[in-house]
């Protein structure tokens, strides 16, 4: 990993919350589990927050880096004893949205799945609308680039005028192949929230028997076999690669406000991802 210099913080616009609440509800992705979710306005300075309230202490999980416990097939938080998994896809719509601060009550451990793509988020809190805040909200640049690897994949952060997402996936599937995306933030809404999570269908009955992907389905995910998708039609000709786009902006939402970079990912992961933004995070401090 290239260590980065200390960021440069410059306020600019103000912080932005929820107009009134909005409430969800649906299936987790790995659990099968059925759960509830509302967004509520918060102060700000609150940050975006989990609140477990189907347990008897209803615990706050914060949506910080810092929470990161696992990156198996997603990213989960744990806090004051409590987990909250599959965050990436609403995070992103709350990031794409410019929410800062939300309360996100929850009544189970999982975020719901809905469609497997960030549309249905963005569009509820699209719906509600957002309202501005009596705060500044911190624009953060890297002066150095911050590199992390495992073997040949990697995530990058590199200084740059502009805040950029380039992405590129390869996969021995004819169907995918090797696909590169690039988009700044204003583009993220029409280009990036749609695409659809996917899987291998060879990889099915292996992650259901460990447990995971319980509540996946056609029609919460893509699925890829060797002779082509199972359930075509995609929204995008390179759909895989948007939505690989579109869980890096979720976990590095886990920063708050990501720094100000040229974010470059190649075949990378939620673990990647994450150690990208913990490794910004130290210089943030």
């Amino acid at each position: 990993m290239i260590p980065a210099s200390v960021p440069t913080v410059l306020a600019t616009t103000m912080q932005q919350t929820l107009r009134e609440a909005v409430q969800w509800s649906g299936v987790g992705l790995h659990s099968g589990q059925w759960v509830e979710v509302t967004l509520k306005p918060a102060p700000a300075n609150t940050g975006r927050q989990f609140v477990r309230l189907d347990l008897a202490e209803q615990p706050v999980i914060p949506a910080q880096i810092a929470a990161v416990k696992s990156t198996q097939l997603a990213t989960e938080l744990v806090a004051h004893g409590a987990s909250v998994r599959t965050v990436e896809h609403l995070l992103a719509a709350l990031a794409i949205a410019g929410v800062d601060n939300v309360t996100i009550e929850i009544t189970g451990a999982e975020v719901p799945v809905l469609d497997g793509s960030a549309q249905p988020w963005l569009e509820g809190i699209q719906k509600v609308g957002v309202v501005s805040q009596e705060a500044p909200r911190p624009a953060v640049t890297l002066r150095q680039p911050v590199t992390v690897y495992e073997g040949e994949a990697f995530v990058s952060a590199i200084p740059a005028p502009e805040l950029r997402l380039t992405y590129g996936i390869d996969f021995p599937y004819a169907a995918i192949g090797r696909q590169w995306c690039s988009f700044t933030p204003s583009e993220l809404a029409i280009a990036v929230a749609p695409a659809r999570t996917f899987g291998f269908a060879e990889q099915v009955e292996d992650l259901r028997s460990q447990g995971l992907i319980q509540g996946g389905s056609l029609e919460n995910a893509l699925v890829c076999s060797a002779s082509g998708w199972v359930n075509p039609p995609l929204r995008f000709a390179d759909e895989p690669v948007r939505h690989k786009l579109l869980d890096l902006w979720g976990d590095l939402a886990l920063l708050g406000t990501p720094p100000i970079a040229h974010y470059v990912a190649y075949r990378a992961s939620h673990h990647l991802h994450t150690q990208l933004a913990r490794a910004i995070a130290r210089q943030m401090v």
